[in-house]
């Protein structure tokens, strides 16, 4: 018979061990509560361009996924659709935010989702977790109708009317992670590009999900923004719309958090604001007391 291994582990060496068993024992009760819940996570900005954040973001959902949560990713491409237009000689417009889309435009905007999409499904499955990418063309997910800027046509733009989730519950009860491409068709089923924020506030509230996170370029919401020690950890749907009317918010952080009251007062119990340039941020603020980011909360 072999002798047994000797395990000569110093003190520090026992101080890591013990500090990682206190994170897991931290984040059991919050396992537990949330367990079979749906949280959709809002996938773009800062957190896309780094290939090792991409790489950690996908770690997080996929864990979030194998400790019993159901998660939905609804992902951007704002960069790879302008590194397509202007690879072809074109050039990027845009209108109060919004991108200019022409049927040229919106050919290489699908092209350019769907070549993202695929990327992070095999970011996916390469964790052992098998996951399925769809737009919201399949299954008839997103109907949309023609999304006018100030008055101004700008293209192939769509402003959502419906979602139907049926696809979605139909892969997560297939035990698949969806990740969803923000292209939607109208009645003539014309292909339309959707912002990916309002895109994730819509398929979070027709799956009544229980968390909302978007992965953004902030830490979270300021009373000041130029006020470190005005950060905002958690507030009600009231406080943030009072926030809105008192023009606490504004540039492209405004539509963004009237989204996300939209959301959570339809049926969608917390949304998370999040600096998706924070490695693990998805689970320092789910499994953790303090959080990292802006819980908004019914």
């Amino acid at each position: 018979m072999s002798e047994p291994m000797e395990r000569n582990i110093n003190e520090t060496e026992m101080n890591e061990l013990q500090n990682k068993a206190s994170v897991l024992i931290e984040a059991l009760p919050y396992i537990r509560e949330f367990n079979r819940r749906i949280i959709v996570v809002k996938y773009g900005g800062s957190a896309m361009k780094s290939e090792e954040l991409k790489s950690n973001v996908i770690k997080d959902v996929t864990l979030l996924k194998l400790v019993g949560f159901k998660p939905i990713i609804v992902h951007g491409g704002g960069k790879e659709i302008s590194r397509w237009v202007e690879k072809v000689g074109m050039e990027p417009r845009f209108v109060n935010g919004l991108r200019v889309t022409d049927e040229d435009t919106m050919e290489l905007a699908e092209m350019a989702l769907c070549k993202v999409n695929k990327q992070l499904v095999s970011l996916v499955q390469e964790l052992g977790v098998r996951a399925v990418g769809i737009t919201g063309k399949d299954g008839g997910l997103i109907t949309c109708k023609k999304r006018y800027s100030d008055g101004q046509d700008i293209g192939y733009v769509g402003e959502i009317t419906n979602v139907d989730p049926k696809v979605l519950f139909d892969l997560l009860e297939k035990d698949f992670l969806p990740i969803v491409a923000p292209i939607g068709v109208d009645e003539a089923y014309h292909s339309y590009n959707i912002n990916a924020d309002d895109a994730a506030c819509a398929v979070a509230k027709a799956v009544g999900a229980e968390k909302l996170a978007f992965l953004t370029d902030i830490e979270g919401l300021y009373r000041d923004i130029n006020d470190k020690s005005s950060f905002i950890s958690t507030l009600t749907a009231a406080e943030a719309e009072k926030l809105v009317s008192d023009g606490f918010i504004g540039g492209g952080m405004l539509p963004k958090l009237e989204g996300c009251i939209d959301a959570v007062k339809n049926g969608v119990n917390n949304v998370h604001i999040l600096d998706g340039r924070i490695m693990h941020c998805l689970l320092l603020e789910i499994f953790t007391r303090k959080g990292i980011g802006t819980s908004i909360t019914k």
